[in-house]
Formats: structure tokens, C-alpha cells, sequence
């Protein structure tokens, strides 16, 4: 096993909160139990060749590769760690979603990556790697809208598959997050307490007067980087929020940081409307309660938490008041409605 890479560019065999992932970063550990995971499942044995962390949340999350090869293919394994546990859940949900229709052959080629197994003594689930690109950039192409109307059938899909969540996210959840955020960016920024304090009281009047349609199960994070494109399939990424809510809110979600990449990147908040509108289009096609005002509810509400998130990153400073000047011009025109 002496020739076996292992990459750790975060130094996480460090983490005190996470003391297994030494062993899971020791290839002869990783080998044996990838060996019990073999026998257990049935399957083919599994060689390790390689192991990279790509990446680490201190103190709480790590995703690591593993390179190996089954069935003479060489292929590649995502572990996904916590620190408070073994996500079960979500390991289960990516299991009953793979045997009811989004596996890599599902006719509709939306899909979820493939689930291969857990290694309780890593706090790890493992899912095969998918080769693709994520949407975010695919959407600046000119087959974007396509892409969209994909997309929006993709998370149709999701609210569609019966599958109990184990929780619920409410619109009251998703006011009490975001003035839970927006007040940090008061702290941060004294001089936009009182337009972020108006901001608020509008997000609330927003929020309580937004229809309440017929929950599913929901991504709750979905958005362009939740969704990996390979060839002419999409792969539906990081469900670990999967939970009851209202389906609007994830088409919001998604269009909000369409909205946010275009201001960001191509200085025009409108300059990808064209992609936003053909999700809600296909989106409201397909389900017979969407409807545009929760959607657009719900964009203002995600566009109201990006002020927040443009704080934490040091390029995106400087869009944190352009942020706040359209989420003040939606509301205003929201309240007109």
C-alpha cells in the first residue's frame, strides 16, 4: 500500500472534532474497509489507488475522493464525512431515489448519483463520482434556456417522488434565517442598519402574505451548482437538506442565483432573464399549484439572503449594496402587486 497517494491539503488528520479521519486517510484502514464493504454488498472488490480531501469545513464536514478500481474499471468514490454523525438519512434518501427512477439509465436523464455504501467507523457515505460540469457556467451558453427548462423539470421530479422527509421547513423558517443573517450584515455594516431594517419589515409583509400552496419533499438548496450536467443528463446534487416544504421555493432559489451570477458576473441582474423565465414557465407547466407569485416570493427572499452571503467573500464585497438596492426595489413593487 506504500504506493498509494493520499493528498490532504487542509492538514484535516489535525481536526480534534473529527479524529477518524486519520484512519480514513490511512490506506491499508481504507482498504479493509473497503474489503468489508465488498463482501457485505456482494460485490466486486474495490482497489484503492488514490486518496485526495477536496474538501473541509473545520470542526464539522470533509468530502474526500478515493480513486479505485472494480471490475478492472477505474472509477472514482466520494466520501462524505460529519462531525456529528453519519448522515444516514441522506445516504437512505439517494438510495430510494437511485431504485425509483433517477438512476444513471432514467428515460427523463435526470438523475442522482449512484449510492455505494457506509463506513460507520469514517462517520463516511460513499456515492460514485459523476463526470460533468455544473450548470452555473452552462447557463451563460446559448443552449442555457434548454438547460433550464431541464433543470426545472429535475426539481418537478424531486417533489414528485413520494419520498417522506424527515423534516419541514416553513415559510416562518425561512423569514427567521433570514433575519438571522441580514442582522450579521448590520453588525458588519452600521451605516445600512436602518435600509436593511426596512428591507426586513418588507421581507416579513412578503413572507406572511405569500399563498402557502401544498408541501413536498424539497432540495431547499437548490440552485446551479447543486445540479451537474454529463452529456445530455442531469445529476441533482447535495440532498442533505431535503426536507417537506413549499416546491415554489426551490424555482425561487434557483432563479435568485441566476439573478446573483448575472449581476455578479455579467453586471446586469437581468442579463439571463430569458433563462429564469423559462424554468418558471416549465416549471409552472408541470405542476398544477406553482404558482409566479410564491416563486417570486421566494427569489426576493434568497435575493434578500445573498446581501448576506456577498459579505463573506472578499470579490463580492462590493455588490453588497447593488444587492440591497434591487432587493429594495422588488419589495417595493411586490407590495403593489
Amino acid at each position: 500500500m506504500s504506493t498509494i497517494s493520499v493528498i490532504d491539503p487542509f492538514d484535516v488528520v489535525r481536526d480534534a472534532k473529527m479524529p477518524f479521519l486519520t484512519q480514513a486517510l490511512h490506506p491499508e484502514v481504507v482498504q479493509q474497509q473497503f474489503d468489508r464493504l465488498s463482501l457485505w454488498q456482494n460485490t466486486h472488490p474495490i482497489e484503492l489507488q488514490a486518496i485526495r480531501v477536496i474538501r473541509y469545513k473545520p470542526g464539522r464536514r470533509c468530502l474526500i475522493e478515493y480513486d479505485v478500481v472494480e471490475n478492472q474499471s477505474a472509477i472514482t468514490l466520494i466520501g462524505k464525512v460529519r462531525a456529528k454523525g453519519l448522515d444516514r438519512c441522506t445516504y437512505r434518501l439517494l438510495q430510494l431515489l437511485w431504485h425509483n427512477g433517477f438512476d444513471a439509465e432514467s428515460g427523463d436523464r435526470i438523475s442522482v448519483p449512484e449510492p455505494i455504501g457506509v463506513i460507520p467507523e469514517f462517520q463516511m457515505w460513499l456515492q460514485r463520482k459523476v463526470a460533468g460540469t455544473v450548470a452555473t457556467n452552462l447557463l451563460l451558453q446559448p443552449d442555457g434556456i434548454a438547460l433550464s427548462q431541464h433543470i426545472a423539470q429535475a426539481a418537478h421530479k424531486l417533489h414528485q417522488a413520494n419520498i417522506v422527509p424527515r423534516r419541514s421547513h416553513t415559510m416562518a423558517d425561512e423569514l427567521r434565517i433570514l433575519g438571522d443573517r441580514l442582522l450579521k450584515v448590520v453588525q458588519s455594516y452600521p451605516h445600512l442598519s436602518q435600509r436593511i431594517e426596512r428591507l426586513l419589515i418588507a421581507c416579513d409583509r412578503l413572507g406572511t402574505t405569500t399563498p402557502e400552496l401544498e408541501n413536498s419533499g424539497i432540495h431547499r438548496d437548490f440552485y446551479p451548482d447543486q445540479v451537474l450536467v454529463a452529456g445530455d443528463r442531469i445529476y441533482l446534487l447535495d440532498l442533505d437538506l431535503y426536507c417537506l416544504g413549499d416546491p415554489s421555493l426551490d424555482i425561487g432559489n434557483f432563479i435568485a442565483h441566476v439573478t446573483e451570477q448575472s449581476l455578479r458576473t455579467l453586471g446586469n441582474a437581468d442579463a439571463l432573464i430569458d433563462r429564469e423565465e423559462a424554468a418558471i414557465a416549465e416549471f409552472t407547466r408541470l405542476s398544477s399549484t406553482a404558482t409566479h407569485v410564491a416563486i417570486q416570493a421566494y427569489k426576493t427572499l434568497t435575493l434578500a439572503r445573498h446581501i448576506y452571503i456577498s459579505t463573506l467573500f472578499p470579490e463580492r464585497q462590493k455588490f453588497t449594496e447593488t444587492l440591497l438596492e434591487l432587493c429594495e426595489q422588488r419589495s417595493v413593487a411586490s407590495h403593489y402587486v
